[in-house]
Order: structure tokens, then C-alpha cells, then sequence
């Protein structure tokens, strides 16, 4: 997911292309290749524009050199709003790029001005920073990749639990994923010190009350849906939590025999570390229990939203139908 900053060779007198719709990705695109003009020339200049304001005569100006540095780095953001007339002037630019300009194109995703994308990409001079989406199965290995960032290490079960308690917003993963690390320097990140920090998130507690049901331990899910409850945890939280657990478990039990791990874990939606859980869980779960769980969890879902009068007495009842549905053997 992260890869080394750029040189000022591969930035200067090219352009930078930067599409797809993570937007923290993106960022860090741009930030490095303005980090990388400034370690070349700490006097260099930065400047920046919205594609919708571009014209030849704008472009000129913003790379053109000025008094104090002939170095630039020029952004420009929201190229998919570029109008028509401006666009075979920035492609003729783009083709010979001035030698001291590091000119970064932000193209926030979508169909809209994907013609203009398909001829920049055909310029030699061009090289593209590509952000797709990641799928739920991908978070961890972000969360690992910015551990990696720092200089440290995340171990898999601990990495997964991040994004349990944080969620799947790339910018709050990134910051506390720099936060453990800063605070555990030179140690691993294990499991027990991401609870540390962020053991009491609601999500996290979610799905330790999902968790234990699928293991079919009662007694324990429901003591942690009491302290999730006591601790303010949304209860449309926990019937999500409870939805992906059955995904996973039936989404196992229906994949083709003989996968190799890395492609199975692709095909339930999981890293492959998690694979281990969900079979282990899988094997108290035949076909019909799952498909009845699913039912149980879609009905507890519908009452909360429909504003159940007790939605404690609600998910307690899911607790007591998921566990019971699972064949102790």
C-alpha cells in the first residue's frame, strides 16, 4: 500500500497523475512529489488550482518561474471538472512538460473526463498514482503497510482489531496506527496494546459480542452485550456485527473445495490469518443453522430500526437464537 517517496528526477519536468477515489491516498500523493521538489530546492514554490479554473493562460502563470525560484510544484485538483476547451492545451503541455515543474493532475474518479485520462496516460511524460478502493478484506494489510511506514511492526490478529475499533476511514487508521507506534518504538504491535488504546470503540465490542455467539459461547456473549450496552455501543453496531459474522461463516462453507488459502481468503472477504476463526467457527455450523441465523439477525435489525421498544431485550433474544443454533458438537 505504501511505497517509497519519489525523487525529484521522477517528478520534475513529468507529470504526476493521480486518480481514483481514496482521497487520503491521494493526498499523500501530492504531498510527496511537493516534499520531494522542496528537498530538491527548499526555495522552490508551490502553487495550486482546481481543474475547472484551468486555461493555457492560467497553467503558463502557475509554471512559469518567478523572482525568487525557477523550481515549481503545481497542483491541480478536480481534473474531471477541466473544460473542454482547455483540454488539448493541457495534453499539449503535458507532452513537454517545462524541466524545473512538477505538475501533479488530481482526478478524483468517475467516468467524467475519462477521455482526458485516456490520452494522458498515452504521454511518455506521464506517470499515474493509482487509488482504488480497498476491499474489507485489504484494511489490515493498509494498517500493516503504515506500521511498515515507521519502522515497525503489526501483528496480523492486532492489525485486524484496529480496523474492528477504528473503522474503515483510512485517515484514522493511518493516525493510530503512527500513535502505537510512536508509543511502542522498536516493540511489536500485539493484539493486548491496540486494546489498550482502543479496546473500549464501540465497533470492537461489537464484535466480540458476534464473536463469542458464533462460537456458540452464551454465557460470555452475553456478558459482552451487557458491558457493550453499559458502554454506550450503538446496537445497530451489533446486528452488523452479527451480519458479518454469518457472512464470513457462510460464505467458507459455500466456497469450492481445494482453494489455495490466499485465494479463499479473497473469496470470503477476509485476510488470510482470519481464514483460521471462520473455519474453526464453521465447523459447529451446518447449512440450514446458518441460514436460520441470518434470518434471526435480519429480524433483529428490522425491530431496532423500527425503533424496538427494548433493543437490549431484542439482541439479548439474537444472542440466545445464534448460540442455540449452533450444533455444540
Amino acid at each position: 500500500m505504501s511505497s517509497s517517496p519519489p525523487r525529484a528526477a521522477d517528478v520534475l519536468g513529468r507529470v504526476t497523475l493521480v486518480t481514483g477515489k481514496e482521497e487520503f491516498l491521494n493526498e499523500r500523493t501530492v504531498v510527496a512529489v511537493r516534499d520531494s521538489v522542496r528537498t530538491y530546492d527548499a526555495e522552490s514554490e508551490f502553487s495550486e488550482t482546481v481543474g475547472s479554473d484551468l486555461t493555457l493562460g492560467t497553467l503558463g502563470e502557475l509554471a512559469a518561474p518567478s523572482l525568487f525560484s525557477s523550481v515549481r510544484c503545481v497542483v491541480v485538483r478536480g481534473l474531471e471538472n477541466l473544460p473542454d476547451e482547455s483540454v488539448e492545451g493541457l495534453l499539449a503541455y503535458a507532452a513537454a512538460p517545462a524541466d524545473e515543474v512538477a505538475l501533479v493532475l488530481v482526478h478524483g474518479g468517475g467516468q467524467k473526463g475519462s477521455g482526458t485520462l485516456t490520452k494522458l496516460r498515452k504521454l511518455a511524460t506521464v506517470t499515474e498514482s493509482k487509488s482504488g478502493e480497498l476491499r474489507p478484506s485489504e484494511y489490515p494489510s493498509f494498517v500493516a503497510a503504515e506500521a511498515r511506514r515507521h519502522g515497525a511492526t503489526i501483528e496480523p490478529d492486532a492489525a485486524d482489531f484496529l480496523v474492528q475499533a477504528v473503522g474503515q476511514d483510512l485517515r484514522s487508521l493511518a493516525a493510530a496506527a503512527d500513535q502505537l507506534t510512536s508509543d511502542f518504538i522498536g516493540q511489536a504491535i500485539t493484539a493486548d496494546k491496540v486494546k489498550q488504546y482502543f479496546g473500549g470503540r464501540a465497533e470492537a465490542k461489537s464484535f466480540a459480542v458476534a464473536d463469542a455467539a458464533f462460537w456458540g459461547r452464551r454465557t460470555e456473549a452475553l456478558e459482552e452485550l451487557r458491558w457493550a450496552l453499559d458502554g454506550g455501543t450503538p446496537a445497530v453496531l451489533v446486528t452488523s456485527a452479527f451480519a458479518g459474522g454469518a457472512r464470513g461463516v457462510a460464505r467458507y462453507r459455500s466456497a469450492p473445495r481445494g482453494m489455495r488459502e490466499a485465494d479463499l481468503a479473497r473469496e470470503v472477504g477476509v485476510p488470510p490469518w482470519k481464514l483460521r476463526t471462520i473455519r474453526d467457527q464453521s465447523r459447529g455450523w451446518s447449512d440450514g443453522g446458518i441460514a436460520r441465523a441470518i434470518q434471526a439477525i435480519a429480524r433483529a435489525d428490522a425491530d431496532i430500526k423500527g425503533a424496538a421498544s427494548d433493543a437490549s431485550y431484542t439482541l439479548e433474544r439474537l444472542v440466545l437464537t445464534v448460540t442455540a443454533l449452533r450444533d455444540p458438537r
